[in-house]
Formats: C-alpha cells, structure tokens, sequence
C-alpha cells in the first residue's frame, strides 16, 4: 500500500466513522439522516374536530398549533369548534399573554442567561392560545404508540411549549418511537384568577389553567390514536412550573385515567393557594380594577394591561396582609387553588393523593437550580472563609458531608448545592413511596457542569439531555461530546420510563425505585452512580 493511498484511505475511514456517530449509524452501517420536509395530502389527519395539515419532517410526522380547547374570559374552557375543509397545523400557535421577563442578564458577573438558554420569543394571544403540538413517526402503520405529553415550565405566570428549542419533540419521537406532545394554555391572572365566590356564571371559575391542561389530555385521549398513539399509554412530564403542573394533576380526579405515568422535573416545590388567600386576592385584584360584585361583568371589557397592572397591585397588597410566607408558600393569585373540588389536597402533603395512587412517578432536582451565575476556581481556603460566614459553626460538619456525597468536587462547587427543590423532591418520592400498593417511584439528582458558561448543573440544564435535544441548545451545554453521551443515557432512561414506568437501561447503573431505608438517588454526571442516603446528612444543614 503506497503512501498516498494510505492516506486517503485513511481520511475517508475517519470521516465515514465520523458521519456514522452523527447520523447514529448502527452494525457500522453508514445511515445519512432524513432531512427533507415535504407536506400535503399524505400528511392529514381527521381528528374529531375536523381535517388538520401538518408536514414531514425528517420522516417525523409535524402537527403545530392545533386547538385543543375554546374559552370566555374567566370561563371553563371547552370543545373547540368544529370546522369544515382543512386547516393548516404547520405553525406553532401564540402563547398565552405575559410579562417578557426572561431578558436576565447579571452585569456584575457579565453572564447573560438569555443566551445560555437561548429562549424564543413569541407572539400572545389569549383567544388563541389553547393549542398544542404532535410529534409522531406515522400516522397510517396501525401503530399504537406510548405517548408523551409535556407541559411547560415558567412558574403558573409565564412560558410556553416552544419557549425553549430543545422543547421540540422531533428527537425524541425518532428515537423512541414514541408520540410526543406539548401544549399552550392560560397563565397568571386570566389563568388562575379565582373568581368562585362570586357565584353565578363565574361559580366554576377557578383554576382554569390547570382545567386547559385536562381539556388537552381529553383531547389527546379523543384523538392521539389518530396520530400512531395509544391512548392508555399516556405519560405527563414538566420542569420548574411544569412539574407543578403535573404534581397538581395528580392531586386532579378530573385528570384520572387520562395519563398512566408521570414526570415532575425540579418542581416539588411550592404549596397551593387556598380559598381563604385566593378569594381575598381576587376582590383585591378587583379593586383594583374599580370593580365589584355588581359590576363583576365589566371585568370582559378590560385589556390584560389592566388586569396585569390590577394583579400586581394586589400582590402587594396581600404582602401586606398576609406579612412575611415561608418559602414554600407563594403569594396567591398566580397560581392553583386546593378548591376541595377540581383540587383535593395539596400536591406534596406527606400522604400522597389517592386519586394518582396507581401512577409511577419519576422525580428528581438539579445541583444548583437558581445559582446561574457560578464563580468557578476559588480556592479552598477561600470557599472555607465564606462557608464559615454563612454557616458558623455547622461548617465543618457540612464540608465532610458534602465531600462524602460528592466525593472529588472542585471546593467551589459546595457555595452552589440548592437545597429547597431537593428536600422537596426527597419529601415527594418518600410519600409516594409511603402509599401502600401504590406504583413505585425513581428519584434523581443532576451533576453535570457545562465548560461554555457560568450555569452550571442550573435549572432547567437537563432538558436538552432528556429531549435528546443537546444539538438544538449548544449554547446551554456547549455541545460537547461528553455531553452527547450523556444525553443518550438521560434520553434512554426517559423513553424508558415514558414506555414502562421503569427507568432502568443498560447504559446506567441498576436503578433501584425510592425507599425509605436505603432512600437511593441516580446521580446523572458523566459517569452516572446510584447512591444511597446521598445526602442525607447533608440538607437538614442547609437553610432554604
């Protein structure tokens, strides 16, 4: 073999293995990934509602914005209108009216989180943002797909199903041939504004967000078998809000049977509102507006400005009233409402809902959550002097339990471990498990640092991982190789919860279910462990 063709032949054994990794080539088989996009006839869908046109997307079947609901102001949302012909479902719909408070930038560290997360901006409508989105690999095979219904994060105030671009369930449903959905509905004031106890037309008027999420499900159990989905092999998941959602649904007998799994990421957190806040919170929300009982109706005719502006006025005022909240209760007014009725206890008492009893859950927090703006390379001794003027004399007790859960850690890693979101992750998983008969549950911590930015394992950084979406937010994860081996292992364990209620695969340690005598969590870091009472020793030490 001469020089020459050695070489060249060199070069095109390196670039055929290179574009096998990338196009996920299998047996050494080269596979070159479909990227055409083609639309028409072959690409329609007749729901019960009428006759839908998506688009073909890399042999993925694309549904955007279709409406799953109708609603007035303030009311119960319901069945969409019927309509004739077809409709184009190529876009994806508006978002629900909110503040644009996701420009966060931190001038003294100079890290712009904006672009860490690189999130969309995108139009509002409150007519039409009942809508969701449908990811699937056919819709004519006969087919009966396990089903992925995402609901989107941004506390109950803000957001949207494709705020994020890792949100974009193409990946997803490629990989596991799975069906995947995510959706739109109110938020805020127009979501979650309760006016119940002004009777009449606006009796059933309270929780109303959460009452859209039920009308997508109900629309997804009418409908997704026409999309190569199976209707009884339903699972919810979300992040931050998202997973408020979703624990929210579980404490929902409205949503039983609807979904069969479900998936709360970094959002065991906050307490419902309760009758006696929410109630008070709307007359003052009303007026502010000048409004009253009698005049509850001219409520119609304000613009979302108004109520915005009215709803911030009377957040300060309950602030007044209501004086300092522990942390894990919220101000009323943005948020759900344990009614008795569409609600029946809080999400995260310690005896779980009967009515999810049933429901395997996948639960788990990430190591730094809120801390975005992570100073890396300080040096022990500085990190000790900080510890000290924060902790006192519970700091050497913390280091040694940090440094045992987290054996090998940079120093600097031990001013970021959150403590809130994880004790209240740890407390979901222990009253699930406590529930006798009950479904199991998994628990999960996420350690993995990104080298490209100040964000660290933040929240919201494992989205990219469990979508399989790390190309689509390489300004997160810095796209990375490490981090695309981790994303099949995440993204794995997703699908195969999504399709068993069991996370385990073969490219993670045997993942044991929650328990309270061992109390195991799967750290996902580069190289995944199981750990038993990870930091037991550690949170009770930790202020919130």
């Amino acid at each position: 073999m001469n020089k020459r063709f050695f070489i060249h032949w060199l070069v095109v054994a390196v670039a055929a293995g290179i574009l096998a990794g990338c196009a996920g080539g299998k047996g050494g088989k080269l596979e070159a990934e479909d990227l055409s996009i083609t639309a028409g006839p072959e690409t329609q869908v007749t729901t019960t509602y009428g006759t839908i046109e998506g688009f073909l997307d890399g042999g993925i079947y694309t549904f955007r914005g279709i409406p799953y609901a109708k609603s007035e102001r303030f009311m119960e949302p319901q069945d969409p209108d019927r309509f004739e012909g077809v409709r184009m479902c190529k876009l994806y719909g508006p978002k629900a009216p909110q503040a644009e408070n996701l420009l966060w930038r931190d001038e003294a560290s100079q890290t712009d989180y904006t672009f860490g997360n690189n999130f969309v901006m995108e139009p509002m409508d409150e007519k039409g943002c009942q809508v969701l989105n449908v990811w699937t690999p056919s819709i004519k095979d006969g087919k009966k797909r396990p089903v992925f219904v995402w609901i989107h994060g941004g506390g109950y105030a803000s957001g949207s199903g494709h705020d994020l671009p890792c949100y974009e369930g193409r990946s997803l449903a490629k990989k596991g041939d799975i069906v995947v959905v995510n959706l739109n509905h109110r938020l805020n004031v127009l979501g979650y504004l309760d006016l119940s106890a002004y009777g009449g037309k606006y009796a059933n008027s309270v929780n109303l967000g959460m009452k859209d999420i039920i009308k997508a499900l109900e629309w997804v159990h009418k409908n997704i078998d026409r999309f190569g989905g199976d209707p009884a092999q339903v699972t919810i998941g979300g992040q931050s809000g998202g997973g408020g959602k979703v624990s929210t649904l579980l404490a929902m007998p409205a949503a039983k049977g609807l979904f069969q799994r479900a998936v709360v990421q970094s959002g065991s957190a906050f307490d419902l509102s309760v009758p006696a806040k929410s109630q008070k919170y709307a007359a003052a929300v009303l007026e502010a507006l000048g409004l009253n009982a009698a005049s509850i109706d001219k409520i119609q005719d304000c613009s979302y400005e108004q109520l915005a502006q009215a709803s911030r006025v009377a957040t300060a005022k309950m602030a007044t009233i209501l004086g300092p909240q522990p942390r894990r209760f919220t101000m009323p007014g943005a948020e759900p409402v344990v009614d008795g009725k569409s609600i029946v206890q809080q999400p995260y008492d310690a005896v779980s809902p009967d009515v999810s009893k049933d429901v395997p859950l996948l639960v788990g927090t990430n190591f730094n959550e809120f801390s975005f703006a992570v100073q890396a390379g300080q040096s022990r001794e500085d990190v000790l002097a900080q510890l000290r003027a924060k902790m006192g004399e519970n700091t050497d007790a913390y280091v040694a339990a940090f440094e045992k859960a987290f054996p090998g850690a940079e120093p600097y890693k031990m001013l970021y471990h959150e403590a809130f979101f994880r004790k209240g992750a740890v407390a979901h998983a222990t009253a699930k498990c406590r529930k006798e008969g009950g479904a199991k549950v998994w628990l999960y911590l996420f350690n993995w640092w990104p080298e490209v930015n100040a964000l660290g394992a933040s929240h919201g950084m494992e989205l990219p991982f469990m979508f399989n979406n790390v190309s689509l937010q390489r300004e997160m994860t810095g796209g990375e190789a490490r981090a695309y081996k981790l994303q099949e292992a995440i993204s794995d364990a997703w699908l195969a919860f999504i399709k068993t209620g069991d996370p385990n695969t073969p490219a993670l340690p045997a993942w044991e279910a929650y328990n309270e005598k061992d109390a195991p969590t799967m750290v996902f870091e580069d190289k995944s462990r199981l750990v038993r009472h990870l930091d037991d020793n550690l949170l009770p030490l930790m202020a919130e």
